[in-house]
């Protein structure tokens, strides 16, 4: 007799593949293409894209072995709510009409082993946001969740942790901050974490490693490559000096059940990568393939 498997066995060991996805390299030069991760951490080159470019938006994991892109900046200089699902096969879908508040600059991760959040981000009026939105298990978005703990903030990335919760860090208030926020497996957003420790930035990235532990790194202003490691409890470590050339909004995401990677990113237009060993050590750059890009974000599948 064959023995019973856990629905969550797959979740907790980790998605084998990432995608990167949309982004600018400024101006009104916007994409909607995306770039896979393989299992072993090997960068694709462009896929044509659906759905509408824009840049300045967040992504997630859902369902166990899917995505979710959502929000974000698009050419016509609107602020949008739509989202665009990832299959378990790397395949992004057209736009899907949102619900919630317009907005960009937000983050989002990982929650309750199969489900997903974003929050925070930006709109004017009236400007910083604290909002979430609930990604259910087939991935379906919830309308705004107003208020839904810590400081209005900007620039801002999450990161699943412990395997079935979640953080929010860093972003800009009316300067960089260092703020962390944790995500219960509810989906539940704490307060402030009021002794939160590493480099004050906004605009950095943020990926799970080593199947219950995550990483936020890069970032700006200035420039830096500084990371900092988040413990299985998620409690953030002090920087861990930079070893990749420091850069404004890359992607981040997990790939083969317990690794990372940090993609793309601004300092110029970088399609440059560094790879994150399952225990949290960040290599130094790998030239990527696809065209470089920034304020991308990408999560895992399959």
């Amino acid at each position: 007799m064959f023995p019973i498997i856990p629905a969550n066995v797959a979740e907790e060991a980790g998605n084998q593949e990432g995608i990167f996805a949309f982004g600018t390299t400024g101006g009104v030069t916007f994409y909607n293409v995306s770039n896979l991760v393989s299992n072993t951490g090997v960068w694709g080159s462009d896929v044509a894209g659906v759905g509408t470019a824009r840049y300045g938006l967040a992504a997630c994991e859902y369902g166990g072995d899917k995505g979710i892109f959502g929000f974000g900046y698009d050419v016509t200089n609107l602020v949008v709510s739509m989202t665009n699902l990832v299959s378990n096969t790397g395949v992004v879908a057209s736009d899907v009409a949102g619900v919630g508040t317009d907005r960009n600059s937000l983050g989002a991760c990982h929650y309750g082993g199969d489900k997903g959040i974003f929050g925070f981000g930006y709109n004017h009026p009236p400007g910083n946001l604290s909002m979430t939105s609930l990604v259910s298990n087939t991935g379906v978005v919830s309308s705004d969740v107003a208020g839904a703990g810590g400081t209005a903030r900007r620039q801002i990335v999450g990161t699943q942790y412990g395997g079935d919760k979640g953080i929010f860090g860093y972003g800009y208030i009316s300067s960089e901050s260092s703020i962390t926020n944790l995500v219960s497996n509810t989906g539940v957003v704490a307060s402030d974490q009021a002794a939160t420790t590493g480099t004050a930035r906004a605009a950095l990235g943020a990926c799970s490693y080593g199947e219950d532990k995550g990483i936020f790194g890069f970032g700006a202003y200035p420039f830096t490559g500084v990371t900092n490691l988040i413990s299985n409890t998620g409690v953030v470590a002090s920087d861990a000096a930079a070893v990749g050339t420091g850069r404004y909004k890359p992607g981040a995401c997990e790939y083969g059940g317990d690794k990372g990677i940090f993609g793309f990113g601004k300092n110029g237009a970088y399609n440059i990568c560094n790879l994150v060993s399952n225990t949290g050590v960040v290599a130094s750059d790998t030239t990527g393939v696809g065209t470089g890009r920034w304020n991308i974000d990408g999560c895992s599948f399959a």
